[in-house]
């Protein structure tokens, strides 16, 4: 006897009342995604649980895969077992002794089959009685043990499971819409897009480059982190914003201390621009309140007043080494540190406005027509899919 099934728990999903179906589709979708390498399971669903038949695939391997998967609050391998009371005990003891280093048990037996002619209550003492005669040195403890034995009884068979591992919660990614991420080679944004996407939203990202003063690493670094986020959701388009040319001439025409604001309120013009065309329906930061000059109330204020986009900021009342630990746990801390500088960070002005009034700004603005260098650069954007488990297939964007 051998654990044969994966048993997958939803968390918040449970809770969406006629929408159910549509979270737990998505989800299904998602994990067969994920687990399309595995070639010989089959996955099922129910009401309130899934179910993956191995057949003969490695547990752990999958688990680690699932552990990605936003939708999923708890798992468990399992034996499947018809209902008959011996089958069940066989597979209580292989789930106990499974656990090498458990010397206390529970058994904890879940009866939604009422004709199983044993009660739950009963059947708890049946089976834990079966494990102590057929082990050494186990104890029954019901308040602390070192391993609770579940038995779920269900109408066409019973699952047996001892371990509960944690799933990444949330929602399932794409059932919340769209949003375009402004994804820079920093520690934030990566953050962002990964806490966006917990919340069930896909995303697509958005890269400001500015050659020849950021690198093709720096381009890179970008792509990697990308390519790290599809770990947690399907494929990321990146549309790569030819910035040199606005960015430079921002720099030359506007007063240094607004010029900071200036670009950023061009960047959100920019992937407005985008989000439109692509039926993108808000826009994703890495903005911490406070943290830099251009994350002030003020700053804020006056960059967005350039959008009438839904701007979602997941970090906005974050600490700096709270998004460090989100980062170093998802695997983009060690790509976002590398020493390849993005737009941002040149032609930062020595003092830029940290309370930039809007009237000023626009006062500036107005003094120079920036449109055709809008157009130019929006018509130069190039667009890299970023496919999960495969690397990148480029392709010009052609969507202007």
């Amino acid at each position: 006897m051998e654990y044969d099934h994966i048993v997958i728990r939803y968390g918040e999903i449970a809770l969406k009342g006629k929408n159910r179906k549509m979270f737990t589709s998505r989800l299904q979708e998602n994990v067969a995604a994920q687990l399309k390498q595995f070639k010989a399971i089959k996955i099922s669903m129910h009401r309130d649980q899934m179910y993956i038949v191995l057949n003969g695939e490695k547990p752990d391997e999958i688990i680690e895969k699932l552990k990605n998967i936003f939708g999923i609050q708890s798992m468990s391998v399992a034996i499947k077992t018809d209902n008959e009371v011996e089958l069940i005990k066989q597979a209580a003891l292989h789930a106990l002794q499974s656990e090498q280093n458990a010397k206390t048990f529970k058994i904890t037996t879940r009866r939604t089959n009422k004709e199983f002619p044993i009660g739950s209550q009963e059947f708890n003492h049946v089976l834990g009685g079966h494990l102590l005669s057929n082990t050494n040195g186990h104890s029954v403890d019901v308040h602390h043990p070192d391993v609770e034995i579940k038995v779920d009884i269900r109408a066409k068979a019973t699952y047996i499971t001892s371990r509960k591992i944690l799933g990444a919660g949330g929602l399932p990614v794409g059932t919340a819409g769209k949003t375009l991420l402004l994804l820079s080679g920093g520690i934030d944004s990566p953050v962002a897009g990964f806490l966006a996407m917990k919340r069930g939203v896909q995303i697509e990202a958005i890269h400001f480059h500015s050659p020849p003063f950021t690198s093709e690493r720096a381009k890179q670094k970008v792509i990697d982190l990308a390519q790290r986020l599809t770990e947690y959701g399907a494929k990321i388009k990146i549309h790569v914003v030819p910035f040199t040319k606005l960015q430079q001439k921002i720099h030359q025409e506007i007063p240094h201390g607004y010029s900071m604001t200036v670009m950023r309120r061009m960047m959100m013009r920019i992937s407005e621009t985008v989000a439109k065309d692509r039926d993108i329906l808000s826009l994703t930061t890495g903005e911490s309140l406070g943290q830099v000059a251009s994350q002030t109330m003020e700053s804020m204020h006056a960059i967005n007043d350039v959008t009438n986009y839904p701007i979602i900021r997941p970090l906005i009342a974050m600490d700096k080494e709270d998004i460090i630990k989100i980062a170093e746990q998802i695997k983009t801390y060690d790509i976002s540190i590398r020493p390849y500088e993005d737009c941002c960070t040149v032609f930062v002005p020595k003092a830029p406005k940290t309370k930039p009034k809007s009237d000023k700004v626009q006062y500036f603005e107005g003094l120079i027509d920036f449109s055709d260098d809008l157009k130019e650069t929006i018509e130069g954007i190039e667009t890299i899919d970023i496919k999960k488990d495969i690397g990148i297939d480029k392709e010009l964007n052609d969507l202007f």
